[in-house]
């Protein structure tokens, strides 16, 4: 009898245990080489159409391979990819930079996020993150980064860092030490997307551009579900199409609902809103 009562008990105790993984999609590592995670895609949830709709466009360096964007206390930050022609920017968003540093010609620049005093920066396949000072961009210290990096931002609700790797999967890690934390996979209607590309952590949602289309969408990162897709197509004229020239690079405007929003080799920044896709108007109105 008492052998019965403890397979059943271990039943129900396994049954909890299945029902608690399946309410999130996020995968938690267990123990720091990762060996035990738990957890599946929840299912698929409505996705909301969105486009944008532009409130006013801004100068931007057409020679800017852009790979990260990112507004911090008035001050719009960028990153730039291309090796020999790699560097992290900082200045007003309608102005030249102020502050500029230059990358050694073998590091290819990515993706970039704020921390209060100090920025990181990753690099796409030279496995290392640069953590720099906020204000004068100048290096402080160089830490192992074994995967490729592309996006990055910091989810501040759950303060932890968030970064892509052109996979289907957003990875989080810790601030300090950029030490894997968890991850996602993120799916859309059920199916995974993707050359995730650079992030923008804004709210309780994550925003991703889809290399290599003019498609943002956002992402709840509890379940790695697409909650909106976002049309971004058609801001530039043709006459300022180059090879390469693509949407990568978004950046939340603080204390509103807008964006800032580029691309590679984009001679325009802009000032746009997500609305419904109905309601969008280029030109602003």
């Amino acid at each position: 009898m008492a052998e019965h009562v403890r397979l059943a008990a271990g039943t129900v105790l396994a049954a909890a245990l299945l029902l608690a993984s399946c309410a999130t999609g996020e995968r938690v590592l267990d123990d720091p080489a990762g060996r035990a995670m738990g957890g599946r895609q929840a299912a698929a949830h409505r996705v909301e159409q969105l486009r944008v709709k532009v409130l006013d466009a801004l100068p931007h360096d057409s020679k800017a391979f852009t790979e990260g964007l990112e507004m911090a206390d008035n001050t719009l930050y960028e990153s730039t990819g291309l090796s020999g022609a790699s560097s992290v920017r900082a200045g007003p968003p309608d102005k030249p930079p102020t502050a500029r540093v230059v990358l050694p010609a073998l590091l290819f620049g990515e993706g970039i996020t704020v921390l209060g005093r100090t920025l990181w920066q990753l690099t796409w396949r030279n496995r290392i993150a640069i953590e720099r000072d906020v204000t004068t961009l100048a290096e402080l210290r160089r830490v192992p980064y074994p995967d490729d990096g592309w996006g990055m931002c910091f989810q501040q609700s759950a303060h932890r860092l968030v970064t892509s790797d052109g996979s289907a999967r957003l990875t989080f890690r810790d601030p300090g030490t950029l030490a894997k934390t968890g991850e996602v996979t993120v799916t859309e209607e059920g199916r995974p997307v993707t050359e995730l590309n650079e992030l923008e952590c804004a709210d309780a949602a994550v925003y991703v551009n889809v290399l290599p289309t003019d498609r943002i969408v956002r992402i709840d990162p509890a379940t790695g579900a697409v909650t909106a897709s976002i049309d971004a197509s058609g801001l530039l004229r043709d006459d300022e199409l180059v090879p390469g020239s693509t949407l990568n690079g978004i950046a939340a405007v603080p204390g509103t609902d807008q964006f800032l929003i580029t691309g590679k080799f984009w001679p325009r920044l802009f000032r746009v809103a997500f609305v419904p896709a109905g309601r969008a108007n280029r030109s602003g109105g």
